[in-house]
């Protein structure tokens, strides 16, 4: 009778554990959930729609989010809903204001591409919208700024992956990849002159983030290749906006990292013009709104240099 009672008060214990650890995790995961509702954190993820929005001619709802949505590695949940009837409005354009842009050329000068396409940011602030940025939106901003300011661009959408596996390639030949893309651009686009590749760091966010007047920058690195022997020339172009940038916005980039030696590519495709640039912008903990700051402060100072180049 007693080892009856026994287990009976065993069970019983047992199942209060198991019903405490329950509520106890329910009610951490309200806490948690309304902590981030009420938080501060901005959506980076609807930043940056606002900014192609902002930058762009938009007409039509599908085009931004076809934009979008190639430049995420999962799918953009808040495309689907009302954001766009809401937010929209919110954007300040006047339609009625005159541009004139520094280049009134029809003609692309301007190349815009990622040998490594893949490359991630950090996912969204907020659960509901679990997604992760790749390397490729940075492309799109730089694009409609440089549009807003009369300069014509290609940005690659091509698959380097396709490319890759197309040739029983590794990761390794990404670069050849992006060769070749480059090339045939080129063949059919002439006109073109400056040429982005657009990369991300692998470091921490603690090597990757600085705060210049209370906003927080994603760090950016610029990278020439030392067997091209005619590195001098990207060398000079790239210093000029390297040394513009931490002018204008002191500590955001990190420098000039030159590359070359053994077991490196040492090349990059810069042997192809005086004029290609790499540049990492931030790495893989930065947020989107913090890559964001630092892509449209090198758009900045890149067309600063480039309306100088040009005369």
């Amino acid at each position: 009778m007693k080892k009856r009672f026994i287990t009976r008060k065993k069970k019983k214990f047992r199942v209060l554990k198991i019903v405490l650890f329950l509520a106890f995790f329910i009610i951490s995961l309200v806490i948690t959930f309304r902590l981030l509702s009420k938080s501060s954190l901005s959506v980076d993820d609807k930043r940056l729609v606002e900014i192609l929005l902002q930058y762009g001619n938009v007409s039509e709802k599908k085009s931004v989010i076809q934009k979008v949505k190639e430049v995420f590695s999962a799918p953009v949940l808040f495309l689907d809903n009302e954001y766009f009837k809401i937010e929209k409005k919110n954007i300040k354009r006047d339609n009625n204001t005159s541009f004139t842009p520094i280049n009134s050329s029809t003609l692309p000068t301007i190349y815009i591409y990622n040998s490594h396409q893949s490359e991630g940011y950090a996912y969204s602030n907020f659960a509901e919208y679990n997604v992760g940025p790749t390397v490729m939106f940075n492309d799109y901003v730089l694009e409609e700024v440089f549009k807003k300011n009369g300069y014509v661009s290609i940005v690659e959408q091509r698959s380097i992956k396709d490319i890759l596996n197309m040739n029983n390639w590794r990761y390794a030949y990404s670069y050849a990849a992006s060769r070749i893309l480059m090339e045939d651009t080129f063949k059919n686009n002439p006109s073109l002159k400056y040429f982005i590749d657009v990369h991300r760091d692998s470091l921490g966010r603690d090597k990757t983030s600085v705060t210049i007047e209370g906003k927080v920058f994603a760090k950016t690195i610029f990278l020439i290749g030392l067997e091209n022997e005619n590195y001098e020339e990207n060398l000079a172009f790239t210093e000029k906006i390297n040394n513009l940038l931490n002018e204008k916005y002191p500590g955001l980039s990190k420098g000039i990292y030159k590359k070359g030696g053994v077991g490196v590519n040492g090349v990059y495709n810069q042997d192809f013009s005086g004029r290609v640039i790499l540049i990492e912008v931030g790495g893989y903990e930065n947020s989107p709104s913090e890559v964001l700051n630092s892509v449209l402060a090198f758009a900045e100072c890149f067309m600063e240099v480039i309306k100088t180049d040009e005369g």
